[in-house]
């Protein structure tokens, strides 16, 4: 009862995590088989259709040197988290399959027969095409449980037995067709229409945490085959690559190239390290087909905006200014209640301006007490007599706390003064300061 708890549980948390990708794993039909699986090649061909994906698997056996190969030969049976379907004209559904995954407790959801060839490592023209040796059963089947609710679906194929997969001369191919292998990927609206939508393609080997495959893998774990120490691989094939856009590929440590056999194909590919019992290993690729015009388009934007660059700089820098101005002029931040007044130009106070007297000031004397910032206006026909202009000005907000040091302006006071000293034959002649006051919605100098 208690293993019955803990078996729930585990199924159950697993259920409750993200779906891992799609995983294959290899079974004997004898506990310690005398041999593992490798070479392995897991190959996926990707095309702008997105639909269900032709998926190669490649493998052989492998036999520990010194051993007899006597007795060893047995049925292969291998474990798909995903619903698969055949290349070839539909054939009968094997009935024993289904019979053995419905005794498990687990519903046939479909089935039929996959074909499997033979390749020649060493065979040269016609002879190294792949030939067909047999044909697959396999079942496609589901777990429905009250609690956990429907499954993904799963398959089971079983390998009846040849002698070419323990020859090194020769690799063993499974060709069949997958769906769902590919998920769309959210993106903006931008994104999408400029660059095209954006899908996921998730390949694994050795992931038996989905439901229903942790069932089967735990009933046949003393069974499964680990890989041996040969070449082992995901691969998938990204056909018309002239219109791929790759964003992202996991793990860092995957392949990208060129196909060396096929035209405009793009390979992404990941070694598989063997291990010790079942490690999972995830080959992520997040991609994306793009048409014509949106391949033009990703061309011409950026040409356009190059061009226009010099013309759009100035418009937006004095775009941005203004909005920037404008936020400013409209919120403050006042620490300690009061605004901050801003001013531009001479602003001469009474204590300056007593301190000109007529008749007595030089203008060197002005020019130290008032500043070299000044306006100086002077007519022709009469040289000895020039006036001496200084103008300034200042806003004073009027805010209204909104929260916190944030306050919101209202608007501005602005006080602006004007001082006119009239100067002859170098000395002050006469002195006449102006001031306007006037409200504004924004802090500028009067015209």
């Amino acid at each position: 009862m208690l293993f019955r708890v803990a078996l729930f549980l585990v199924i159950g948390s697993l259920a409750a995590a993200p779906r891992p990708a799609l995983a294959q794993m290899f079974f004997s039909a004898k506990p310690d088989a005398p041999f593992t699986v490798g070479p392995l090649t897991v190959r996926a061909t990707v095309t702008p259709a997105l639909g269900p994906v032709d998926v190669s698997v490649l493998w052989s056996l492998d036999m520990p040197s010194g051993k007899s190969r006597g007795g060893i030969e047995q049925d292969l049976f291998l474990l798909w988290p995903g619903e698969i379907s055949s290349p070839i004209d539909k054939k009968p559904n094997d009935k024993t399959l289904e019979q053995y995954v419905e005794q498990r407790g687990f519903a046939a959801t479909g089935g039929g027969r996959l074909p499997l060839y033979a390749l020649n490592l060493y065979a040269q023209g016609a002879d190294a095409a792949p030939k067909l040796v047999g044909e697959l059963p396999f079942v496609t089947f589901v777990q429905d449980s009250h609690a956990l609710g429907l499954s993904p679906p799963a398959s089971w194929i079983r390998i009846p037995w040849m002698p070419q997969m323990a020859d090194r001369v020769f690799m063993m191919e499974l060709r069949m067709r997958v769906a769902g292998i590919i998920k769309p990927k959210r993106v903006g609206w931008i994104e999408s229409v400029f660059a095209g939508d954006r899908h996921e393609l998730q390949l694994s080997f050795h992931e038996v945490r989905d439901r229903p495959v942790f069932p089967m893998y735990a009933e046949h774990r003393d069974r499964a085959l680990r890989l041996a120490d040969a070449p082992a691989e995901l691969v998938a094939h990204f056909a018309q690559s002239d219109s791929l856009r790759i964003a992202e590929i996991y793990p860092p440590t995957s392949i990208r190239r060129l196909s060396e056999t096929l035209e405009t194909t793009e390979v992404v590919s990941l070694f598989l390290g063997a291990t010790e019992g079942t490690v999972p290993q995830h080959l992520e690729v997040q991609f994306g087909y793009y048409s014509r015009l949106q391949g033009l388009l990703l061309v011409a934007i950026p040409l356009l905006l190059l061009a226009a660059g010099p013309a759009l700089g100035p418009i937006l820098g004095r775009a941005a200014s203004r909005v920037i101005a404008g936020l400013t002029a409209r919120i403050q931040w006042t620490p300690r209640g009061v605004g901050r007044s801003r001013h531009g130009g001479v602003l001469l106070g009474r204590e300056v301006l007593e301190r000109i007297k007529p008749g007595v000031t030089t203008v060197e004397e002005v020019l130290a007490l008032c500043g070299p910032e000044v306006e100086e206006q002077q007519r022709l026909d009469d040289p000895d007599h020039r006036t001496l202009v200084y103008r300034g000005w200042r806003a004073e907000p009027m805010t209204r706390r909104l929260i916190g040091w944030l306050s919101i302006v209202q608007g501005w006071n602005i006080v602006s003064h004007e001082v006119r000293i009239e100067v002859e034959r170098g000395v002050v002649k006469n002195v006449q300061a102006h001031v306007r006051r006037n409200r504004s919605a924004r802090p500028e100098p009067p015209a």
